[in-house]
């Protein structure tokens, strides 16, 4: 029985981030599965998870980095693993990762390294140049490159063989052929908590997704079928679109409750949400066996499917929090930017959820290649009447061209892309990180983003309280008592909590 290392690394945050990216492992708890089930042995290295109130200066002066140091997670390898596998989700997780890299070579010379994720994926050539102790990227979709990979680690295969990696040879990279998606996703193998800190996370209230207590993460979905230009997902997983069977999301489901006591339901999916009838049999099946679970939507989905039938079963079986993803006010920038969306429908979709009784946010993106301030203007008034139909949250990011996306190799074609330096990663931070914004469009500076982007926020929320009184003493009094509601209230109350800390450990020190 052979032996996998996974590590899930340290997360890399701005220094002003509102929020924290403390989530479950998911991504290794899912190889974890495919290993365990093929007969192998895997350890899971969770260096948020173990590292929860651990946080170490970053790679410039304003990034922090919570989590496990990297002589920490180098100690905790098993010396008998035969391969290390880590997870890049985010390209400005890599410069950390690429120290971790040299670090873990050092430490174990014969043992290979492979990078999966979304970074590993879009730019696996530039990962295997920085990091000499890189053995190979993989591409796409891992629980089944993951154990080829393994193979090759035990001397019963070559990097040749196995599709879907990127390897050094004869001097160049190569890349093997594309492995295709998993078909079958209801055959892939349940995630391995019981490998992972599950615990702290759970006991946390920890999740993407508001805090609403213990709170599993799930995946009910596979893929996107859309091509949003400033989007990874069609590099990563292609536009094929797979859904689980309802009832076997339910079982899971379940055996959170009976196993872990959850209490509620993050879904991670990139679009959660694009058969109608998919969610009616869910929800129906959530019905007929009576579960007292909440569940959420954090992460964006579309609106085409969430008519009043719909996001009443959604309500009546549980939900309370979904997102929607517009990204864009201007109908000029959603058509170029690809993103199939008609904004009258979608109102109409978001003026039923509150309705409902769903604490409804949006995601708004400004500053595209394209975008003039005609665009910026049609995309304010936009968050103006999300406020006043009565949208709990939104969140006003700054384009950041996306390692994987189509606008990023857009940019880079025509060399208005920098050098993809320690100072581009840190500037992808700016989505979370309210105190900058960095401008691709060549009108419009980037200090002129920030004040658009801060003006869209604060207009939302004055919008927004003023047209509905009673929302400023609602949200105070959810952050007092930490029984939050919506993204903004968790987001207030966890930086209160961080300042309080900080300031705790500077006088005792």
């Amino acid at each position: 029985m052979a032996i996998a290392t996974l590590i899930r690394t340290p997360s890399v945050v701005g220094r002003y981030a509102l929020t924290l990216n403390r989530t479950p492992p998911l991504s290794v708890a899912y190889l974890a599965g495919s290993l365990t089930a093929a007969g192998h042995e895997a350890q899971i290295i969770d260096a948020v998870g173990e590292g929860l109130e651990q946080f170490h200066p970053g790679y410039r002066e304003d990034i922090l980095i919570n989590g496990l140091t990297n002589a920490e997670i180098v100690a905790r390898v098993r010396p008998d693993t035969s391969l290390i596998g880590i997870s890049c989700l985010f390209s400005h997780e890599w410069p950390v990762i690429r120290e971790l890299i040299a670090e873990l070579a050092a430490r174990l010379p014969g043992v290979p390294i492979v990078l999966g994720g979304e970074h590993a994926t879009a730019v696996p050539e530039v990962c295997l140049d920085e990091s000499p102790g890189l053995t190979a990227c993989a591409i796409g979709e891992g629980e089944e490159t993951v154990l080829e990979l393994l193979d090759f680690a035990l001397g019963k295969r070559e990097l040749d063989q196995i599709r879907g990696v990127a390897y050094r040879a004869g001097g160049g990279i190569e890349r093997t052929e594309p492995r295709q998606r998993i078909r079958d996703v209801d055959e892939i193998a349940a995630p391995r908590w019981d490998l992972t800190p599950i615990h702290p996370y759970l006991d946390g209230g920890l999740s993407f997704g508001v805090d609403r207590g213990r709170t599993m993460p799930l995946l009910a979905t596979r893929g996107c079928p859309y091509r949003c230009t400033f989007c990874s997902s069609p590099q990563m997983w292609t536009t094929r679109y797979s859904t689980r069977d309802p009832a076997l999301v339910v079982d899971e489901i379940q055996h959170y409750v009976d196993t872990y006591a959850a209490e509620n339901f993050d879904f991670y999916d990139l679009t959660s949400i694009v058969k109608r009838d998919w969610i009616l049999a869910f929800c129906a099946e959530l019905e007929r066996r009576g579960l007292d679970i909440t569940w959420q939507l954090p992460s964006g989905t579309r609106s085409e499917a969430l008519d009043a039938p719909v996001l009443e079963a959604m309500y009546r079986t549980g939900c309370r929090n979904i997102t929607y993803a517009p990204e864009s006010g201007s109908p000029a920038t959603l058509d170029a930017i690809k993103k199939k969306v008609k904004l009258e429908r979608l109102e109409e979709s978001m003026r039923v959820a509150v309705r409902t009784g769903l604490n409804v946010k949006a995601n708004i993106m400004i500053g595209f290649p394209h975008e003039r301030l005609a665009h910026l203007r049609e995309t304010l008034g936009f968050i103006w009447r999300m406020a006043k139909m009565g949208v709990h949250d939104v969140s006003v990011w700054s384009f950041s061209p996306y390692p994987g996306s189509e606008l990023f190799d857009e940019l880079r074609a025509t060399g208005d892309l920098p050098d993809l330096s320690d100072d581009y990663y840190a500037s992808l931070l700016s989505y979370s990180d309210v105190s900058g914004a960095v401008s691709y469009s060549a009108p419009l500076e980037s200090t002129l983003l920030q004040r658009y982007r801060l003006y869209g926020l604060c207009m939302f929320y004055g919008v927004s309280y003023l047209t509905h009184p009673s929302r400023p003493l609602r949200s105070l009094r959810n952050i007092l008592t930490r029984r939050y509601e919506s993204r903004l209230e968790m987001s207030f109350g966890n930086l209160i909590r961080r300042l309080s800390s900080a300031r705790t450990q500077a006088e005792l020190t």
